[in-house]
């Protein structure tokens, strides 16, 4: 089960996660989402633990917990969105090479 784990200072690490997940059973995988450009934290992650029994005693014994500081928000991930696939040029139908400018 995939976890969100939300409100998080941005001093905690993927191995704080972890350790704190673990009490309540196996944790596969731990990311914290960080900005692309500084990479720094944006404050929410997600675990994953395989055991929804686990996963459930996870949200129940952490959702509001101190962490650094911080009051976490733990739930159950929602599922991405699927989104129609983005084209990487082109967009618009002006401009570039095709038709757009003057004419002589």
């Amino acid at each position: 089960m995939r976890l969100y784990v939300g409100n998080l200072s941005k001093d905690v690490t993927k191995e704080d996660l972890k350790e704190a997940f673990q009490a309540f059973g196996r944790v596969d995988e731990v990311v914290i989402v960080k900005d692309r450009s500084n990479n720094v934290s944006k404050g929410f992650g997600f675990v994953d633990m395989p055991e929804k029994t686990e996963a459930e005693a996870a949200i129940a014994g952490l959702h509001r917990k101190d962490m650094k500081g911080r009051s976490m928000d733990v739930n159950e991930a929602r599922p991405r969105p699927d989104h129609p696939p983005r084209g990487g040029f082109g967009g618009g139908g002006r401009g570039g090479h095709r038709g757009g400018g003057r004419r002589y």
